[in-house]
Formats: structure tokens, C-alpha cells, sequence
């Protein structure tokens, strides 16, 4: 009938067979241990940079030293905020206890530079041979306040103990050594009262020094007073049920990794596997969105708190490796050094 005609049809080019898609899938969330060097390429200083690059890919010892000889002073001693806590050039005890940790990580802890730090600590020591927190500065450098500066500072184990621990573990011999080990062995051995940060300076020292009997039967009489006193959190589900040293920022609290950051520690026989697991536990979910882990210390300058971050993650790291819960390495090499 009219009309029931098919209306004509246009023709068609043809067009060419397009590849069939793939569905498409999410990406798999970055390990820890990739999440974390996204992190320190983003955020850290060429230090802590240099030294990830060597604890977790594969990297050589040298550009670390030399990153670490950039906070080299011409008396022999570390400055320049190595320590993000204090600010300023001058050498003091904490960038001592922190460049004594690095070399020893990089099993350069030896020969004539660490003679000439301790020449210097010889001339800078307290009357019994020990080192204060801060040194007196002719200029007022800024420092984090909970590290007051005094005029005729005190000798403490705070920075006295992980020196003398680093350079023990070494066997370095120098002159320094005699009175300032003296000193720990007295302030360890007659600890009625501490504080976490206190403790974990004995520790240091306790697990450097060569008299292996004698640091056992100190270590076992600090771990009794340190689950007396409630100064380490025991189980992270309760933290808030223990106490906050005076003087530590709100949440600032220690927990048993802090104080065996290793299992050949002294401070291990402190904990029971189980108090220990739930440390590691809590320490590997404290990691952030940004691939670091928090810090617990007031903030007290943006350039400080930034700093400080770097080296909390790859403390957290060295610590999770120690005990197996992370990779040696990550899956793919560091990056090339220049021809």
C-alpha cells in the first residue's frame, strides 16, 4: 500500500573494528614499605633521604657520610639542626647522639673523625664527666622549650647514655670514655624515678656497653621499674588509662618497641610476646595516609615538626624490619647516580 514503503536508508561508511577494552580495575594500594619512600622523596631532608635510600634500596654508604658531613662544624662535633629540635650552627650533645647513630647504621663509627668528637667532648664535658642537654649558646638559637637552656647545665644520661652506648658498641677507646661511662653505670644503676625518654637512653647505653653481665642485671631491674611506674603503654586499645610524663605533650607516650627497637635488646626480656605483638601491631597501622608516621612531641616550629617526620618513618621502619614485619628491600632500585 503507498506509504508502507520503506523509507530509504542512508548508506552507511563503514567504520573500522575498534580493540575491545579491557574492564577497567583499581589500582592495588601501595605497600607499606613503596608508601613510605613516596614519602621521604616528598618530605625528607637529603639525609634522611640518602639514608632510606641505603637501608631499603640498596644504596651505597658514601652518600649518606656525605650527607652527614654537611652538619660537620670545624670543632669536630655536629650542628646546623641535625637534631630538628635545635636550631642554629652550633654543636650540641643531641646532634652528637644522632650523628654517632647514623655512622654506627653505616658501620663507620671508627677511626680519626670519631677521635677528634670525642677531643671535643673532652673539652666541652660537665665537672663528672657527663653531657648535658644544651649547651649555654652566646646567641639564643632557638630550641624546643622542653629543652630549656641553662646557664651551668647539668650532666644528663638523656645524652650522655646513647653516646657512650654508640661508641662502647664500636670499641672506641678514647679517654673521654672512662669518666663518662662511669657516670651512666652510676645514674642506671640509681634510677628510683625516670621518665620514658630517660629510660630509653639507658637502654642504649645498657645495649653498647661490654660488660654484658652487669648490663643484664641493671636492664632487669629498669624493666621492673619501668612496668611499675606505668611508663611504657603495655596495651595500645587502653593508652589513655596510663599515664603522660610531665612535661610530654598530650598522647606523647612510649610503648614496648620504643625500648627494644631490636630483638637482641636488652629491653626485649622486658615484654611478653604477646605485649610485644601488639606493639608492632600498633606501630605498623600508625602509619599515615601520606605514607610516614606521626610525631608524638609538641610542635613547637613548623621547620621542626616537618623534619622530624622523616626520621620517625624510617625509625619505624628499621623497627618493623628488625622484627620481620617488612621486606628487606622494595621491589625496585634506588635511584642512579650520576656518571
Amino acid at each position: 500500500m503507498p506509504g508502507d514503503e520503506a523509507s530509504p536508508q542512508t548508506p552507511q561508511t563503514p567504520q573500522p573494528s575498534q580493540p575491545s577494552q579491557p574492564p577497567q580495575t583499581p589500582l592495588a594500594p601501595l605497600a607499606p614499605l613503596a608508601r613510605a619512600e613516596r614519602f621521604i622523596w616528598l618530605t625528607a631532608r637529603v639525609l634522611e633521604q640518602r639514608r632510606f635510600a641505603f637501608h631499603f634500596l640498596g644504596g651505597d654508604a658514601d652518600p649518606v657520610d656525605t650527607a652527614l658531613g654537611s652538619y660537620l662544624n670545624a670543632d669536630g662535633d655536629y650542628g646546623h639542626a641535625l637534631d630538628p629540635d635545635l636550631r642554629g650552627p652550633l654543636s650540641q650533645p643531641l646532634h652528637t647522639a644522632h650523628a654517632l647513630r647514623v655512622l654506627d647504621s653505616l658501620g663507620r663509627c671508627a677511626g680519626q673523625r670519631v677521635e677528634r668528637l670525642c677531643r671535643h667532648l673532652t673539652g666541652v664535658s660537665t665537672a663528672d664527666g657527663a653531657l648535658p642537654v644544651v649547651f649555654p649558646a652566646p646567641r639564643d638559637y632557638p630550641a624546643a622549650p622542653y629543652h630549656p637552656v641553662h646557664d651551668d647545665p647539668p650532666g644528663e644520661l638523656l645524652t650522655t647514655g646513647p653516646v657512650v652506648g654508640v661508641l662502647h658498641r664500636n670499641r672506641v677507646w678514647h679517654a673521654w670514655l672512662f669518666r663518662a661511662t662511669d657516670f651512666c653505670w652510676d645514674r642506671v644503676e640509681n634510677l628510683r624515678h625516670s621518665h620514658p625518654y630517660e629510660i630509653q637512653s639507658a637502654v642504649a647505653f645498657l645495649d653498647g656497653i661490654p660488660d654484658r653481665a652487669r648490663a643484664a642485671a641493671a636492664a632487669d631491674r629498669l624493666g621492673r621499674l619501668v612496668r611499675e611506674q606505668r611508663l611504657v603503654v603495655l596495651d595500645p586499645v587502653r593508652r589513655a588509662e596510663y599515664p603522660e610524663a610531665p612535661g610530654y605533650a598530650p598522647g606523647e607516650r612510649l610503648y614496648p618497641h620504643d625500648f627494644a627497637r631490636r630483638p637482641e635488646s636488652l629491653a626485649r626480656g622486658w615484654f611478653t610476646d604477646a605485649e610485644l605483638r601488639r606493639s608492632l601491631d600498633f606501630l605498623a597501622s600508625e602509619q599515615q595516609p601520606d605514607g610516614g608516621w606521626p610525631v608524638r612531641r609538641r610542635a613547637w616550629a613548623p621547620g621542626s615538626s616537618l623534619e622530624r617526620r622523616p626520621i620517625a618513618t624510617l625509625e619505624a621502619l628499621l623497627t618493623l624490619r628488625a622484627y620481620g614485619r617488612l621486606p628487606a628491600t622494595v621491589s625496585h632500585p634506588g635511584p642512579v647516580p650520576p656518571r
